[in-house]
């Protein structure tokens, strides 16, 4: 009994022991301080943005905070001539053109709806004969369609004939209001075949035979072609019936396919020129009559009306055309988009002030016009920019970041400086070494000799290496940045000393600086032993 609780208190205990080591470790690995002296440079701080957080307050996690801008922040650069020329840097100018535009769609060809014409008879009745027997037939005004016989007609002629006659024998009486009745009731009777629109050539025939015409013929009130035909013969037709559509295809529409990013671009009296594959090299000069209220759901588009002639009848209603709506933009500031840096969430330019000194330019852009993009924010006339390699630059400018790395510029080295334009100067030549070799984590001695294009050591300078090591979150580890002042020991030699906190691979960056201006920049990667 004794040994089992002496077996179950051991075990309790390696337990509680184990679960304390374990605290402990969290504890002191929360508390590990990420900023490390040097015997030269002062304090080696993590690369953040912001106050830094004490330890009472936690540090709060994404979800926590939709707002924070996570686009890597962007430092002015130095570059040499020679990193300029292999990353194929070149610059221009941003200035202001007159802009015109063609916005390509496609479209098809349709019938105007302002030149459809039906055929319908204004009295029941019975279709004899059809003359116009086939669908886009072409037929010209007053060309005879069809025959047909009505009862009502008739009637209506009879009634005609007995009050003509009716006026012929009471035109003499002396009876008052005799005479002018029977002339009421012929004229009565005229009107209504009028009304009926029974053609005039008819209605003399009718008084010169004074027989009823059974079978009238009803000629075609337009010129065109028939697109619509329900004609036929020994059909009863009625006034609503509609018996021919008749369309003149000398002017057609055209309905364009635009995509709703560009309709506020166009507008009602634009003009455009339409190509058809069946006639290539040949344009058609068109012009945009009206821009449909509506957006369709699938393609995202919208109708544009055009309206034009059709000499020849080339353009069929339903054939396939392409169409270029020419527009005017006025007068813009355009940058090449060669320049613009897009990084999904912020467009970017880089202001070039010469010598290799570039600064990246949060900039606000409108549509593209053909190889240049509008400028509505952020740049203005004659700004010197970057128009190549903007991906590169980008890179490097987040590299110097997070490094820790970026010389600025000589005072007035901007646009405005009268030495924007002058040549860069000498560059020199970086040879670093540590020791011992390769540096361990603790104190190291870092060196590094300086000499020129022509070989000669140069003294003077102001010489800097920075040792930059990415956050490590899974251990628990921020980035950490350290910079060292050397010193200068004479004969281009320049000596220092560093204390990386960790083992590892760091982004090393020496970078000399002599009468203010940037002669040289080196950057590599250097393993540092000893373990974490």
């Amino acid at each position: 009994m004794n040994k089992y609780i002496l077996r179950t208190s051991l075990v309790w205990i390696i337990v509680l022991a184990a679960i304390a080591g374990i605290r402990a470790y969290r504890t002191h690995a929360s508390k590990q301080p990420t900023a490390m002296k040097t015997a030269m440079s002062g304090e080696m701080q993590p690369v953040a943005s912001g106050p830094p957080a004490t330890a009472d307050e936690p540090k709060p996690s994404m979800p926590d905070m939709p707002d924070m801008k996570m686009d890597a922040p962007l430092v002015p650069i130095q570059l040499t001539p020679e990193r300029m020329q292999s990353i194929g840097v070149q610059t221009g100018t941003v200035e202001y053109k007159q802009l015109s535009d063609d916005i390509r769609a496609t479209g098809t060809v349709d019938i105007n709806e302002r030149l459809l014409s039906y055929v319908q008879v204004r009295f029941p009745g019975y279709i004899r004969k059809v003359f116009a027997n086939a669908t886009y037939q072409y037929v010209r005004k007053g060309e005879p369609l069809f025959t047909i016989y009505s009862p009502d007609l008739v009637a209506t002629q009879q009634e005609y004939l007995l009050a003509r006659q009716n006026q012929k024998t009471l035109g003499a009486s002396t009876v008052d209001g005799v005479a002018a009745g029977a002339e009421t009731l012929s004229v009565a009777a005229e009107q209504r075949l009028e009304q009926w629109e029974v053609p005039q050539s008819e209605i003399a025939k009718l008084k010169v035979t004074g027989k009823p015409v059974t079978d009238l013929t009803i000629n075609s009130p337009v010129e065109g072609y028939i697109t619509e035909r329900n004609a036929l013969p020994n059909m009863y037709a009625e006034p609503s019936t509609k018996l021919y559509t008749v369309a003149d295809l000398s002017h057609v529409w055209v309905y364009a396919q635009v995509l709703q990013d560009d309709i506020g671009r166009i507008k009602p009296g634009d003009t455009a020129q339409i190509t058809v594959d069946s006639y290539p090299g040949r344009n058609f000069s068109s012009q945009i009559e009206e821009i449909l209220p509506q957006v369709d759901m699938a393609t995202r588009t919208v109708r544009v009306r055009l309206a034009m002639a059709n000499p020849g009848l080339k353009l069929k209603p339903g054939m396939f055309v392409n169409v270029d709506l020419k527009t005017s933009l006025g007068r813009q500031l355009i940058v090449p988009a060669s320049a613009v840096f897009q990084s999904g969430t912020r467009q970017l330019v880089f202001l070039n002030y010469g010598n290799g000194s570039l600064e990246p330019k949060e900039i606000t852009i409108g549509p593209r016009v053909g190889d240049d993009f509008v400028v509505l924010k952020g740049l203005k006339a004659h700004d010197s920019i970057v128009t190549s390699a903007g991906f590169l630059i980008d890179s490097e400018s987040q590299l110097q970041a997070a490094a820790g790395s970026f010389v600025p510029p000589a005072p007035g080295a901007g646009a405005s400086s009268p030495t924007a334009n002058a040549p860069a100067a000498s560059q020199a030549n970086i040879d670093f070494t540590t020791d011992p070799n390769p540096p361990q984590k603790g104190s190291n001695v870092f060196r590094v000799k300086l000499t020129g294009a022509d070989g000669k050591p140069v003294i003077g300078a102001d010489v800097t290496v920075t040792f930059y090591m990415a956050a490590m979150p899974a251990m628990g580890m921020s980035a950490t940045n350290m910079n060292t002042k050397l010193l200068d020991k004479g004969n281009g030699v320049y000596e220092g000393s560093g204390s990386p906190g960790s083992g590892g691979t760091y982004q090393t960056t020496i970078s000399a600086q002599k009468n203010g201006q940037s002669i040289a920049t080196r950057q590599l990667r250097v393993n540092v032993t000893g373990g974490m």
